[in-house]
């Protein structure tokens, strides 16, 4: 096997599993972002649901063409998918989690005054 076709499939497939991990955060992204409500996200102070549904739904879609088509890898339009995915996550998704907890009891028997 000559060097440059063993360097060129070694990266290929270097490039594929970087894009399956990418399609799984941007996945990941999408279906934690279905799991709340509207009102999360506007208690959180973060834009829409519907808008965060969008960014997530078209950075999946990036990442799925990415994949599965072999679009390219990571190029321009996979790492700003990657980046939306990746300020859901890092950003709004606690926000979301904060608020979705705070209607929580605090301990199995709820969250009164006897509560050890």
């Amino acid at each position: 096997m000559d060097g440059k076709l063993l360097i060129g499939t070694i990266q290929a497939g270097i490039y594929f599993i970087l894009g399956l991990i990418a399609f799984g955060l941007e996945l990941w992204a999408l279906v934690d972002c279905l799991r709340y409500k509207p009102a999360h996200f506007e208690a959180a102070f973060k834009r829409t649901k519907t808008f965060w549904l969008a960014m997530t739904g078209i950075s999946a879609a990036v990442g799925a063409f990415s994949v599965f088509l072999g679009g390219g890898g990571l190029g321009l339009f996979g790492i700003a998918a990657v980046t939306a995915a990746s300020v859901y996550l890092a950003d709004v998704r606690p926000a979301l989690r904060e608020i979705g907890n705070s209607g929580r009891s605090q301990g199995p028997y709820g969250s009164g005054p006897y509560n050890w």
